[in-house]
């Protein structure tokens, strides 16, 4: 009996003492799951808790987002998505977390004055652009747009995320878009598009409220497809260019939509009687104009520089732009050369696509060519002559044309000059690519050419790295060039291993080239240090 009391006892003594051990260390086990629960969150995301650190990593990157959070666990739904952003922005951006519920968190809150616990769920994200607060983040918390966000900033909101285009279905894979077209029954029309693109922006308000108008009775959706993943997709629906609108009923595509002026009448009208894009009506051929040119053929080319000692002939294509500015100043010039009776020389013109024959014969290879004939013999190509007054001036008094500037590709330099046929091939080796679009002629190209070509020269010896050029007047590469977003030279675009990352827009003197490739650099080697000290 004695020894019963005493087991008793005992017992009861243990549960006691278990009562109070559990009491003791609830809190502490409490803090140590929770603090197992941050350890999931991706060491992509940087912890900060002391102000020094803090201040580093502003002055060291320049483009953070932070999470400021009220507890250890009230961020929980950002971190989760905040670790799948930091992977895919990895080297473009960088994302924090302070606890604020902490000591040293609380301390570090206080001085930036943040307060997480003022809001509803506890949680606060605030943007540092070049060392300092930019903009609070109040976009949507969806993977897209804080996505969207890091790469750019001070860009405009994704598509999506417009309220008034809610009733326009956006389209993010080519899996979504495959399952729309199997399973819709109702006609749909296609905004293909890039995000960059100033026509696509103009025509997205006309395009939702369309949506808006025919909701019920036709579908309408937007997909972004410049990334270079969607490359299969633009071949098979002959997207050149953005916006590219298609038409599909029962999963067949029809026809193309083109009227890119159209209001949300015109497009809901057309939906109500789609036909294709009716045919453009044909251009009257220059020599069939009232032109005072001389137009010659492959037939009397010969003949006509028999007759004429000193004459001026330009080849031309009817499709070629420059050709088309000049056009009006050469007539007005043969106005003046071919009626004068006192005339130096007389002013022609042959359609080289049509008149192929003298085309080759003076290897013409660009448009327009400008010759000067004297007696019959072919004496100066003159590239500077595209002016009336230029023109005439130049007939009484032909001299031979200044020695052509040496082209950029040319020139010896360690920038990379690319074409449609190597430009995914030589950037697919490279983790890191400036890419320079341009023109010949255009003013900005030539400033920025020294520049861009010394910061090339400086990285000659980082096999990992290339500035790279493209002249988009050259034969094709003008559809790579359309392909890659540009639209005005010149266009600097970033890629990584071949693929797209962002457009550069920052200075274009040499300290703005160097600089952009340092930082990309620096973070390559803080991502090496970091991989090491995990290991």
């Amino acid at each position: 009996s004695h020894a019963g009391r005493s087991w008793r006892s005992d017992l009861l003594r243990c549960r006691f003492d278990s009562e109070n051990l559990l009491k003791l260390f609830l809190p502490q086990m409490l803090m140590l799951s929770s603090s197992l629960a941050a350890v999931k969150v991706s060491p992509l995301i940087d912890k900060v808790s002391d102000h020094k650190d803090f201040k580093k990593l502003l002055r060291t990157r320049t483009n953070v987002l932070v999470l400021y959070t009220k507890t250890a666990t009230s961020g929980d739904s950002y971190l989760k998505l905040l670790s799948d952003v930091a992977q895919t922005v990895k080297g473009q951006g960088t994302i924090a977390w302070v606890n604020c519920g902490d000591s040293e968190g609380r301390k570090l809150c206080k001085k930036v004055k943040v307060d997480p616990s003022s809001k509803r769920e506890g949680a606060e994200l605030l943007h540092y652009k070049d060392g300092t607060f930019h903009t609070e983040y109040n976009r949507p918390a969806t993977f897209k747009s804080m996505v969207a966000f890091l790469k750019d900033p001070s860009g405009p909101p994704l598509w999506e995320e417009n309220p008034e285009a809610k009733d326009v279905v956006h389209i993010e894979t080519e899996k979504d878009f495959r399952k729309l077209l199997k399973k819709e029954e109702r006609p749909v029309l296609i905004m293909f598009y890039a995000p960059w693109c100033g026509v696509c922006k103009r025509m997205q308000p006309v395009f939702q409220q369309a949506a808006t108008e025919t909701k019920g009775k036709y579908v309408l959706a937007g997909m972004n497809v410049h990334p270079a993943e969607f490359d299969g997709l633009k071949q098979e629906y002959n997207v050149k260019g953005y916006p590219t609108f298609c038409y599909f009923e029962k999963g067949k595509f029809l026809h193309h939509y083109e009227n890119y002026g159209a209001t949300p009448k015109d497009i809901a009208d057309w939906l109500k009687n789609p036909r294709p894009p009716q045919p453009k009506t044909p251009e009257v051929p220059w020599s069939e104009t009232d032109s005072p040119v001389f137009h010659l053929t492959d037939e009397s080319f010969d003949s006509f520089l028999e007759e004429h000692p000193a004459a001026l002939v330009m080849f031309y294509a009817p499709w070629c732009g420059h050709c088309k500015k000049m056009k009006p100043e050469y007539d007005d010039a043969a106005e003046v050369l071919n009626k004068a009776t006192d005339s130096p020389g007389v002013l022609a013109a042959v359609d080289a696509t049509v008149h192929k024959a003298v085309g080759d014969r003076f290897k013409i290879s660009g448009f327009p060519t400008v010759k000067y004939f004297e007696k019959g013999e072919e004496k100066y190509t003159l590239p500077h002559l595209r002016s009336k007054d230029k023109i005439i001036e130049f007939m009484h008094n032909p001299q031979a044309p200044p020695p052509p500037e040496q082209s950029w590709e040319d020139r010896p330099s360690s920038v990379s000059h690319l074409g449609s046929e190597d430009f995914r091939e030589a950037l697919k080796k490279k983790k890191h690519a400036l890419v320079m679009f341009y023109a010949p002629w255009c003013p900005h190209c030539k400033n920025a050419v020294p520049h861009f070509t010394t910061a090339a020269e400086l990285f000659k010896e980082d096999r990992k790295i290339v500035y790279a050029a493209v002249d988009c007047t050259k034969g094709l590469n003008h559809d790579l060039c359309k392909q890659e977003g540009v639209e005005g030279y010149p266009t600097f675009n970033h890629y990584n291993y071949g693929k797209f990352v962002e457009k550069y827009n920052g200075d274009r003197g040499e300290a703005g080239f160097i600089g952009f490739m340092r930082n990309l650099r620096g973070r390559d080697q803080e991502k090496v240090v970091k991989r090491k000290e995990e290991l």
